[in-house]
């Protein structure tokens, strides 16, 4: 490889040094929800990501009288330039972002002073949760703070328990006979009965079995619905447990759940652009369009989706309201984790084949939602392709000298530099950090094989599939690997590990070329990823019955005579962890208030800085309904607030150190 002199070197990392400077020194200046702020850096980093795109497309496509390293050149070249189209898209899309609560709070007056309170029907859609699971939602669902609506558990699984439980409880039970049309089905079941009611409910809201509402919930999203166009209000889905990528990595407290990225900033962006759509659960959907539709459309699994589509085509909006108003259950196993994103590229390749497509020109689907269809279509595609063959084009150098980019380290640098510091920088900033290198590569490539297989199933075979439900509540007390992912990590990495031996160790024959450089970086990088991918795919144990929530509050704890105050760390509905001296021993049963909370427990555990309680295990019905309610139904989910990107990059090479 040519050493580049003093002055040289200094020239190809100039441009790189600028970009990292200038977006240091004025984006943490700049207000994130500022359209014009946004906007301006967002336009620089399109402007330097072509940049980078054109000189790949006219300087480092390798000749075609070589023809296999053109062939592969060429088709590397294709794939990174849909992608980055797709991401080109996603940017223009970030520039906007807008938040609907003040257009709430200014509407709850209009809502608070109507003569009758529209009449709404809350769905809790369930096929094989365990009881537990849907208690809570169940109780959260009674206790919203709104005076006309109704709870209807709407059950495919014919479970005679569960319609005792409903009975218990008061609220409706609704089942069939069949599970046609799975989600979708089960829906539209109920939504005919309603229909069949004298007091038929104006408005519907959806709720996953696993997803416990605040009581906040239909007074927030109804306040939306003041305009009649509005046909579904969205909101967040937040969870109190880690995805698989935290639990595994033991990120908890420094990385959110993957989906933050796409609640809190993609969703509040495409709202800005009037492309926001409905996502199922947490939603509330207006009834009599609804019906007019015939339900939620049934040629996708993605039912959520489509149904703002079908609602798109007759005039109706979807907006979304970026506000905690429930909690539910990630999935818990990586298996979960990559089944429930195929089963999105599933659903999304079926619209994509359907009547609502992009493409079609009779549907009269408004051109935003037409545009983010195209955007979303090239998400699925690309980017997970993308992900895959940057494993491989490296590999294929190092092993079998099959070189699909021509350029020399100096101009590779000049261009790329740019563009990787301000696309990072950018997205960093306007996601408050919860897109970086490593971590959204690495959450991409866990699920990568599985979600192609998807796109391929979706686009050559639409139709006659089946609803996989992703399962919720699971439980391992001992470490588990999932061997079918843990493998195709390991070969990967293997290989890249054998290429670097190969090409720097073992063939002495072979002249290295500057592009040898290129590849060691990128190989040294898929390597930390590939590592990542094996200790993800490695589940660990799971010992907890109950989910704790960390709160910051106190309680007042009385043994025989004596009455102190604790503050308490976290809480679930078996016990809680007290800050403080102890009260007594392992085994000291107490009396615990805190709130409207007034339960018996006991002393379980001693820890360094202070003790955590079991609540009685023959809690009174109405004191465990009230732990529900104070665990799930109040207070914030448990995940990330702020990310900091030190932290993150320590608790990564922290994890792979061991």
């Amino acid at each position: 490889m040519t050493i580049a002199s003093g002055a040289t070197y200094w020239d190809t990392l100039l441009p790189g040094v600028i970009v990292a400077l200038l977006a240091s020194c004025l984006l943490p200046w700049l207000d994130r929800a500022n359209a014009s702020a946004r906007t301006a850096a967002v336009a620089v980093c399109i402007a330097l990501s072509w940049r980078y795109m054109a000189w790949r497309l006219t300087s480092t496509i390798p000749p075609i009288d070589e023809p296999l390293d053109f062939s592969v050149g060429l088709f590397f070249a294709a794939v990174e330039l849909l992608a980055l189209i797709g991401t080109t898209a996603t940017l223009v899309f970030m520039s906007r972002t807008r938040s609907r609560s003040g257009d709430a709070d200014r509407n709850m007056q209009w809502l608070l002073t109507l003569p009758v309170l529209p009449r709404i029907a809350v769905l809790i859609c369930t096929y094989n949760e365990d009881e537990e699971i849907l208690e809570r939602t169940i109780v959260g669902a009674l206790h919203i703070d709104y005076p006309n609506y109704r709870v209807w558990v709407c059950d495919d699984g014919r479970r005679p328990k569960l319609k005792r439980l409903c009975e218990q409880h008061g609220c409706g039970y609704l089942t069939r006979d069949d599970n046609r049309h799975a989600k979708a089905g089960n829906i539209n079941n109920a939504l005919r009965h309603l229909s069949t009611l004298a007091d038929r409910p104006e408005f519907v809201a959806i709720l996953d079995a696993d997803f416990v509402p605040k009581p906040a919930f239909l007074a927030r999203t109804l306040s939306l619905m003041r305009e009649d166009d509005v046909g579904v209000v969205q909101t967040p889905q937040h969870f109190f447990n880690p995805d698989p990528i935290q639990t595994n990595l033991s990120m908890t407290r420094v990385w959110p759940d993957e989906q933050r990225y796409f609640f809190d900033v993609a969703m509040p962006s495409k709202d800005a652009w009037g492309g926001a759509f409905c996502c199922g659960t947490s939603s509330l959907i207006r009834f009599e369009p609804l019906m007019r539709l015939g339900g939620f459309p049934t040629d996708s699994v993605t039912e959520d989706y489509l149904v703002t589509l079908r609602l798109a085509e007759r005039g109706y909006r979807t907006v979304y309201l970026n506000e905690l108003l429930s909690v539910g259950l990630a999935p818990e196993g990586l298996r979960e984790y990559i089944g429930q994103r195929g089963r999105w590229a599933l659903g999304f390749m079926q619209i994509f084949r359907g009547p609502s497509a992009p493409w079609r020109l009779t549907n009269h689907l408004p051109l935003v939602h037409r545009l983010m269809l195209v955007e979303a279509f090239l998400y699925w595609t690309t980017s997970f392709g993308f992900r895959i063959v940057a494993l491989i084009i490296p590999m294929l150098y190092l092993l079998f000298d099959v070189q699909a980019v021509y350029a020399n380290v100096e101009e590779a640098l000049s261009y790329f530099a740019p563009y990787f510091i301000a696309q990072v920088a950018v997205v960093a900033w306007i996601s408050s950090g919860r897109v970086l290198p490593i971590m959204s590569d690495l959450s991409q490539l866990i699920s990568a094989d599985h979600v192609l297989k998807c796109v391929a199933v979706g686009l050559f075979k639409p139709s006659g599939h089946k609803f996989r439900v992703t399962q919720k509540g699971l439980s391992r007390g001992s470490t588990f690997v999932q061997w079918q992912q843990f493998r195709g990590f390991a070969l990967y990495l293997v290989l890249t590990v054998a290429g670097i031996l190969w090409a720097f160790t073992i063939n002495d024959a072979r002249p290295l070329a500057e592009a040898s450089f290129i590849a060691l970086a990128w190989s040294w990088y898929n390597i930390i990823v590939l590592l990542l991918a094996c200790i993800v795919s490695i589940e660990t144990v799971e010992r907890r019955r109950g989910h704790r929530l960390r709160v910051n509050r106190t309680a007042l704890l009385t043994t025989g005579q004596r009455e102190a105050p604790y503050a308490v760390a976290d809480i679930s509905v078996t016990g809680m962890r007290l800050i403080g001296t102890p009260p007594g021993s392992v085994g000291t049963a107490v009396q615990v208030k805190l709130e409207n909370l007034d339960v018996e427990a006991s002393v379980v555990r001693l820890c360094k800085d202070g003790f955590a309680l079991r609540f009685g295990l023959e809690t009174a019905p109405d004191a465990r309904r009230a732990l529900i309610r104070h665990v799930y139904g109040s207070g914030s989910s448990d995940s990330v607030g702020t990310v900091h990107p030190a932290a993150v990059a320590g608790a990564v090479f922290s994890r792979l150190l061991g």
